[in-house]
């Protein structure tokens, strides 16, 4: 009865669209409330929705649209691409690079022990990448976000490197 592209309209903006309407709902609750200890329970579910609706948006902002070749799968912090004519698997333990390739259409990732895996930013299931790159330590999402939204002024660095490769870079340079 929903067209297809509504219904995948509204699967994208899912958790945007959630977290708002739980901030509505607290929002409200806290105006109807009469007793102040209800007042400040609903004023932190609305802070709970902003703060879900603020997530959903950077999430969206790390959506894909364009349609590339393979499957990306992550299970357990172990990445897997599985791709036309190459694929492998990578660690989200190991990581010690990432980087945004080929005018922002590829991952770079680079592993503890030189492996490298290569995936397109729009295949398949590549949205699960966004949870694996926030839990990076000491990751600015920001900067990832932002050279996947203007890969034209992507450097040739690293978007991310893990601590003990920044102290080696520093003493390098």
């Amino acid at each position: 009865m929903i067209r297809p592209e509504l219904r995948a309209g509204l699967a994208r903006w899912s958790e945007v669209l959630t977290g708002l309407a739980i901030a509505v709902l607290g929002l409200w609750t806290a105006l109807q409330a009469r007793d102040s200890f209800f007042q400040l329970l609903a004023g932190l579910v609305a802070a709970i929705g902003v703060t879900l609706a603020v997530i959903g948006w950077r999430r969206l902002r790390f959506h894909s649209v364009a349609n590339a070749p393979g499957i990306v799968q992550v299970l357990e912090a172990q990445i897997s691409y599985f791709g036309p004519e190459t694929g492998g698997f990578i660690s989200a333990r190991d990581l010690m690079e990432l980087h945004l390739t080929d005018h922002g259409t590829n991952w770079h990732l680079i592993g503890q022990d030189g492996t490298r895996l290569d995936i397109p930013v729009g295949a398949q299931g590549a949205d699960a990448l966004f949870d694996i790159f926030a839990n990076l330590p000491d990751v600015h999402m920001q900067s990832i976000l932002g050279a996947l939204n203007n890969p034209a002024h992507v450097q040739s660095r690293p978007l991310w490197l893990h601590p003990s490769r920044r102290s080696i870079a520093r003493r390098v340079h």
